[in-house]
């Protein structure tokens, strides 16, 4: 069920101030792209926004004012030639005889829903039901809306929840006809899901997927999305003369030809940030590289260090920078200014010659030759590791091999949103069945790689309203430039991923459980997890979707080693990217132990700010010893080039 859009990488859920409000640059993610206000940044205000038309409501006199008749047939005119233009961007890169990716996606969904429908027609009585439930839906709605006309006040059949940015425009409550047309939507959309909650005897992994998609129907077709039934974009096209159009569809080409024929659409604008210029810039040295990784020590900013170094594994489907923003998000300069010594795992942005590397590859040549290069560079024969999402995964399968195999150069270990038991893994979980992993695994054989912008894609829809359509809105209909945002620079920065280790990850995590259960193999020897008995933290994140707290909490208790098991708040980029100084949100700690994630959430004590400053003193007790600075490499290893390095910049 690969999605049929391009958009940038996962990770990925920061939530980003909507589009409309030029959000300005704040900690999020990639989800922080993720939880529209929870996750993102807060909307920038009246100096970086552009000039809005009047508030009146559409079609009054207010939307007419700013109206020129002849410029908007010239405007309607010049859209229709762009349009042209994007028609040919999107067909220029196709030629016959090609094979559409959305086909089996789209086949696949269609028999998902199949399944639902046939529940629901085998008895003609539930049809019958169901229709009258929707006609009466819409009827009270139709009933509401003649009454307003009249002049009466009314309370509305349905409203959307209090965080949709979708109906913020006071033109939807002000107007009884948009206001009628929002409410038959929400109506519509209820209905649907009510249908899926309430078909019986469906397989739980077939009514997931249905749940999913009728969700992605219904965010695709709110009339929000559309010129003609969003009150805004009307006043726009209106106080513009149709201006807007014309831009947008020149957004589109442009998307269309960046994406070579496939919608990439923009989240931000990326001529505003380079890597290494304004992102990536805390000082360090490249001092080894293979090739699956580059390995980076960065240059200590205090007279005494930590004895023990610390070893980051960051994940292979996102670049390490988000933990190296600019210099007031990053965490790692905040790492190195409390006298961390700290090396980092730059992952290569593998093609088709690495196509058999797979999972054991990653740890081998990652993280254990990674360890071997930290000791030569310090003297010291322990690290301290931390894992961030499938980085943590790859990290946690690594201490149990090193458990199995009598290896005890971890001296602990730091998982952020890191799942080990993938049981309630989320919504991802709907893209992994044994007939999607078929049609990944074969376009992945013809590749050797998984494009990155098709696990982008994956994790995007997880918060379409927040990080798909806002920007079609946005971006083609009201024809502004995205606003430039860190955050999605990043998100949009996508990697490949190698066949073999894709599909052991997929697999093994997703589909079968089997890291968790004990089954899984590398290097030829069972992981148990049970066995790491290390010192361990674990983060999770509230809202997160991709990592959800329950599962981060399940994997935990797996583990045989002391466990201090935080919450942070917001979601999987903007509870971890989440610096002091900016006293945003809390983190939850010391709930009572158990399997129970909600009662261990009852009874947990809140604080308020950045988790970062309890970290660092759950660190700093594990071995507390200091030594003066160290020099990179340590007169042992000769630096090859400033970090961060050439692989972390190599496009997809």
């Amino acid at each position: 069920m690969a999605p049929p859009v391009e958009m940038p990488a996962p990770h990925l859920t920061v939530v980003p101030p909507a589009p409309a409000e030029a959000p300005k640059p704040a900690a999020g993610t990639a989800s922080e792209t993720k939880g529209a206000s929870a996750e993102g940044a807060s909307a920038a205000g009246s100096k970086t926004r552009a000039p809005s038309p009047a508030a009146a409501p559409a079609g009054g006199d207010g939307a007419r004012s700013g109206m020129d008749v002849e410029v908007l047939a010239r405007n309607l005119a010049q859209m229709m030639e762009e349009g042209g233009k994007a028609m040919a961007a999107y067909l220029t890169p196709r030629h016959p005889g090609k094979t559409d990716d959305m086909a089996e996606d789209i086949a696949d969904a269609l028999k998902t829903v199949s399944h639902v429908a046939e529940y629901w027609m085998a008895d003609p009585q539930r049809t019958v039901e169901a229709q009258s439930r929707l006609m009466a839906g819409y009827l009270s709605v139709w009933a509401n809306t003649m009454k307003r006309l009249a002049g009466e006040e009314v309370a509305p059949v349905t409203k959307p929840d209090a965080r949709d940015a979708r109906f913020k425009d006071q033109g939807w409550n002000d107007s009884p006809i948009f206001d009628a047309l929002k409410q038959a939507y929400l109506v519509t959309a209820k209905w649907a899901e009510d249908m899926v909650e309430e078909a019986e005897g469906l397989d739980p992994h077939l009514k997931h997927k249905a749940e999913f998609l009728v969700r992605q129907v219904s965010n695709a077709i709110s009339p929000s999305n559309f010129v003609m039934t969003n009150p805004e974009l009307i006043r726009e096209t209106m106080s513009s003369s149709g201006e807007n159009l014309v831009k947008g569809m020149r957004n589109l080409t442009a998307d269309l030809i960046e994406g070579k024929g496939t919608l990439k659409i923009r989240q931000t604008d990326t001529s505003a940030f380079e890597v290494g210029r304004n992102l990536a810039t805390t000082p360090g040295k490249v001092i080894f590289e293979n090739e699956l990784m580059q390995l980076i020590q960065y240059e200590a900013a205090t007279a005494s260090v930590k004895k023990t170094p610390l070893l980051i594994v960051p994940p292979w489907i996102n670049k390490f920078y988000i933990l190296d923003l600019t210099a007031e998000k990053s965490f790692i300069k905040w790492l190195v200014d409390q006298g961390v010594s700290v090396f980092v795992i730059s992952w290569v942005n593998p093609d088709a010659r690495l196509a058999a590397k797979g999972f054991d590859d990653y740890m081998r040549e990652g993280i254990m030759t990674a360890l071997d290069q930290v000791a030569i560079a310090t003297g010291e024969r322990q690290a301290h590791a931390m894992g961030y999402c499938v980085g943590g995964t790859l990290l946690a399968t690594t201490l149990a091999y090193m458990a199995a195999t009598g290896d005890d150069r971890i001296a602990s270990a730091t998982f952020l949103t890191t799942q080990i038991d993938f049981t309630h893994a989320g919504d991802l979980k709907v893209f992994v069945d044994e007939e999607q992993l078929a049609s990944i695994e074969r376009k992945m054989k013809d590749m050797g790689y998984l494009e990155g912008s098709k696990m982008a894609s994956a994790f995007n829809l997880l918060r379409s309203n927040d990080l798909i359509w806002p920007y079609v809105v946005n971006n083609y209909m009201k024809g502004r430039a995205p606003f430039p945002f860190d955050l999605l620079f990043w998100n949009a920065d996508s990697t490949r991923m190698p066949a073999a280790n894709h599909s052991f990850y997929l697999r093994n995590c997703y589909l079968t459980n089997n890291i968790a259960r004990g089954l899984a193999e590398l290097g030829g020897v069972r992981i148990d997890v049970h066995k790491i008995s290390v010192p361990v933290y674990s983060l999770a994140t509230k809202e997160d979707h991709i990592a959800p707290p329950n599962s981060v909490y399940i994997g935990a208790n797996l583990l045989s080693g002391p466990v201090r098991y935080v919450l942070a708040g917001s979601g999987h980029i903007a509870g971890v990217v989440n610096p002091p100084a900016r006293g945003k949100y809390q983190y939850w700690a010391d709930g009572p132990t158990g399997p129970s994630f909600d009662l261990w959430l009852e009874g947990a004590r809140e604080s308020a700010g950045s988790w970062w400053p309890d970290w660092i003193s759950w660190f700093s007790a594990q071995h507390p010893d200091e030594v003066p600075a160290r020099a990179i490499g340590g007169d042992r290893l000769t630096p090859i080039e400033d970090a961060p390095g050439r692989y972390v910049r190599a496009r997809s």
